[in-house]
């Protein structure tokens, strides 16, 4: 991994903050959730009196293909369906960051699941273990997908967190409704923890070097 040199202060260097139109891309491989995660975001951003389009693409592999969700947001009209310039950035595979980082725009908010990422394309990115937490923490990673929308939604702002609950409410099956909320706080816990420790570790090298 290479090491970070600068922290991602994210609410103020993603565009995502602005008003007009955000677009997000979600991606990694099949059997992550990420279609799922997809939508239960645009939901959320419905909830929260947004226009939305969401999409998404998969390889035919049930489990280990490529897969990824878009999602536009916008506060007005949407004149163009496909995500194409990128605002918001995840990527929880090693092939997804490698060809999808180059349509992030200046100052987007990438967000890296290091469990299978090991080459962080850049210094300004938030990195997170996000499968290996979710595992440690629940015994299993399938629930990283929600996790994943809390580190999202607590890194970005772009939804709010009672929009984001009250979208898992409504899709996630009802017995596993309460394992999928603490799995969104995780989540949240996880981008707090992580975005204050590299802001440690650039304040360190920033020290070392004066």
């Amino acid at each position: 991994m290479r090491p970070l040199s600068k922290k991602p202060n994210l609410r103020l260097e993603t565009t995502a903050t602005k008003p007009s139109q955000t677009e997000i891309r979600l991606a990694g491989s099949g059997g992550q959730g990420l279609i799922t995660a997809g939508i239960i975001l645009a939901e959320a951003a419905i909830l929260d009196g947004k226009n939305v389009i969401q999409s998404q693409s998969y390889g035919p592999e049930a489990r280990g293909g490529a897969s990824r969700a878009e999602i536009i947001i916008a506060d007005g009209p949407i004149f163009f369906p496909k995500a194409t310039w990128l605002d918001i950035m995840l990527a929880m595979s090693q092939k997804a960051s490698d060809e999808y980082v180059f349509d992030l725009k200046n100052g987007g908010t990438l967000i890296v699941d290091s469990t299978y990422v090991s080459q962080i394309p850049t210094s300004n990115a938030l990195v997170i273990p996000i499968s290996a937490r979710t595992r440690q923490h629940f015994g299993r990673e399938i629930f990283s997908n929600i996790v994943a929308l809390g580190v999202l939604c607590e890194a970005t702002g772009i939804v709010s967190p009672k929009a984001l609950l009250a979208a898992i409410g409504r899709r996630v099956p009802r017995e596993t409704e309460k394992i999928n909320i603490e799995a969104f706080n995780f989540g949240r816990k996880l981008a707090e923890k992580f975005h204050q420790k590299q802001g440690e570790s650039k304040h360190d090298t920033v020290a070392a070097d004066s």
